[in-house]
C-alpha cells in the first residue's frame, strides 16, 4: 500500500491460484497502528503527498459531481477525502490493512462524510467480485506492490465505468537501484516484503483490452508516475 515515502513493497506470503492468502494479515502486520498514525498526522500536517495531489487534480479535472468511487489500498483516504470534497456522492474503500482503514474512518467522519464511505477489509482480488462497480476506480502505488498484478489491473479496470488512476514508479535506472537496495535492506532485517516494478506497457495492454484508453499521464519526481485512463 519500505518507508511510508519510498516505494511501497510487496508482501509475500503462500499462494494459490495467484492469491496471496496471507496479505491481509501481513499488511495489517507491516502497516500497522504506528504506520497508520503517522501517515495521518503527515496527511494532516502538510496535505496529500505530490504524486497523490497530482491523481486528485487530474480527477478533479474530470468533472465528479455525483460520482462514486472505488479506492483500492487507499491508506489513510487522501483520495477519497479530496474527491468526496470535490463532488463525488459516495466512495467504497478497499485495503489489507485494518489500521489503514481505521485511520481513513477517524478522518472521514471527523470531516463530516460519515455514511458516505463503504470500508471493506481485505485483499481486493478475493472480495472483487462482492464490490460493486464505480464511476472512478484509483489505485495509488498499489498496482506496484501485488504480485499477480494483472489479475489486479483486470478486475479493478471491469469495475471503472467512466475513469481509472493510478500511480506507478518509473521505469528507470535510477529507481530500479533503490529497489535493489530497500530489496537488500529487508532481506538482512528479515522483513516478509519485496519492492516491485512492473511494467506499464503490461498495464497498458491490460486496461486497453478492459476498453479504457489513456487520457492523461504526468510524471511527479524522479519516482513516479500519475496515469489516468477513461472508458471509451
Amino acid at each position: 500500500m519500505a518507508p511510508r515515502n519510498a516505494i511501497r513493497t510487496s508482501l509475500h506470503g503462500e499462494s494459490h491460484g495467484g492469491v496471496m492468502d496471507t496479505a491481509t494479515s501481513r499488511y495489517g502486520s507491516f502497516y500497522n497502528e504506528k504506520v497508520a498514525e503517522a501517515d495521518l498526522h503527515s496527511f494532516r500536517k502538510k496535505g496529500p503527498r505530490p504524486w497523490t495531489g497530482t491523481l486528485i487534480e487530474a480527477l478533479k479535472a474530470e468533472g465528479l459531481e455525483g460520482a462514486t468511487l472505488l479506492d483500492i489500498g487507499g491508506g489513510i483516504g487522501a483520495i477519497q477525502h479530496g474527491l468526496l470534497a470535490a463532488g463525488v456522492a459516495s466512495v467504497t474503500s478497499v485495503d489489507a490493512s485494518a489500521p489503514y482503514l481505521k485511520a481513513a474512518q477517524n478522518e472521514s467522519d471527523s470531516r463530516g462524510y460519515a455514511g458516505r464511505v463503504r470500508y471493506l477489509h481485505g485483499d481486493f482480488v478475493q472480495l472483487a467480485e462482492s464490490v460493486p462497480p464505480a464511476d472512478i476506480v484509483t489505485l495509488d502505488r498499489v498496482i506496484n506492490v501485488y504480485p499477480d498484478f494483472e489479475q489486479l489491473v483486470r478486475l479493478s479496470a471491469e469495475r471503472a465505468l467512466r475513469l481509472y488512476g493510478f500511480v506507478l514508479p518509473r521505469e528507470t535506472r535510477t529507481v530500479r537501484v533503490v529497489i535493489r537496495a530497500m530489496n537488500l535492506v529487508l532481506s538482512l532485517l528479515r522483513k516478509p516484503v519485496r519492492a516491485i516494478v512492473h511494467p506499464v506497457d503490461s498495464i497498458d495492454c491490460i486496461l486497453r483490452e478492459n476498453g479504457l484508453s489513456p487520457h492523461f499521464s504526468q510524471t511527479v519526481g524522479s519516482v513516479w508516475q500519475v496515469l489516468v485512463y477513461r472508458r471509451l
